[in-house]
């Protein structure tokens, strides 16, 4: 590991907990190697974070884009389904 440099972090009582426990269980040789790997974690999630905000921005666009809100009959939906079940079940 080169250029290492030490830093001093806040830390909730919890998230203290949970770092000392998974030293004590011998998972961890120290609580640097527990932060270092969350770190490591967080970064591998974060471009999977950005594209799933990208695609609800889209989503929501699209949803702006399709035009004013209709309203729906929820009978006549259950109706249709029913009847879509139906032909299905007798093929």
């Amino acid at each position: 590991m080169s250029n290492v440099e030490k830093v001093s972090i806040a830390l909730s009582s919890e998230l203290l907990g949970t770092i000392k426990d998974a030293v004590a269980s011998g998972q961890y040789a120290s609580a640097s190697e527990v932060v270092r790997e969350a770190l490591r974690e967080w970064n591998l999630r974060q471009p999977l974070r950005q594209a799933e905000i990208e695609r609800l921005r889209k989503a929501w666009s699209e949803g702006l884009d399709s035009g004013a809100p209709e309203s729906i009959d929820f009978d006549d939906v259950k109706r249709r389904g029913r009847e879509l079940l139906k032909r299905a079940g007798s093929r």
